[in-house]
């Protein structure tokens, strides 16, 4: 009798983990953590424009900071939040610690946009997020290719744009599709 309830038990845990991860149709509801360790999701951010960037701290892109945070900085209050996801999934260009990453970002490139725990973009261990982002089901599928790859959501949660790596944020194309979906009420 204890071995069947154990049993019950341990499949209903584990319906739940699915349905859960299955439930997330928005991009809102998908549990995440901040930099910091706090559970946390993109719920505070519905309604604005999102820049949604897997970044890293020792990659050939990583200047890229300094025009997301202007980016951010310039469009703040029309809506624009840049959010930032570590990945240390190519070339381990990330492998420091969440207090590291923040550290680092803060003091080399003034971050002051969100930061988020580090995730993994790709593969079998992919965050539900980039699921959502990249999966099968996105309008952009198909495997981010480095670090700094950006997806742009609209103030509806839906994606509008993927910008690939070497695309800076201050490039016309990224310009020009931050403005439009802010633009757009």
């Amino acid at each position: 009798m204890v071995a069947a309830m154990k049993t019950i038990l341990l499949l209903l845990a584990t319906m739940s983990a699915t349905l859960s991860l299955h439930a997330a149709d928005s991009i809102y509801d998908v549990p995440l953590k901040d930099i910091d360790g706090n559970a946390t999701s993109l719920k505070p951010y519905q309604g604005k424009v999102l820049l949604i960037v897997n970044v890293a701290s020792k990659c050939g892109n990583t200047p890229q900071y300094a025009a997301l945070e202007a980016a951010y900085q310039k469009y703040q209050s029309q809506g624009l939040v840049v959010c930032g996801f570590p990945c240390n999934q190519f070339h381990a260009q990330e492998p420091g610690s969440a207090a590291e990453i923040k550290e680092f970002c803060t003091k080399k490139y003034g971050v002051s946009f969100p930061m988020f725990d580090k995730l993994e973009v790709n593969g079998p261990n992919r965050h539900p997020l980039y699921v959502l982002l990249a999966g099968k089901d996105s309008p952009f599928p198909g495997d981010i290719k480095w670090n700094f790859g950006k997806f742009l959501i609209g103030r509806d949660g839906k994606i509008l744009k993927r910008f690939e790596p070497k695309v800076k944020p201050d490039a016309p194309e990224v310009v020009q599709a931050i403005e439009a979906a802010l633009a757009a009420k």
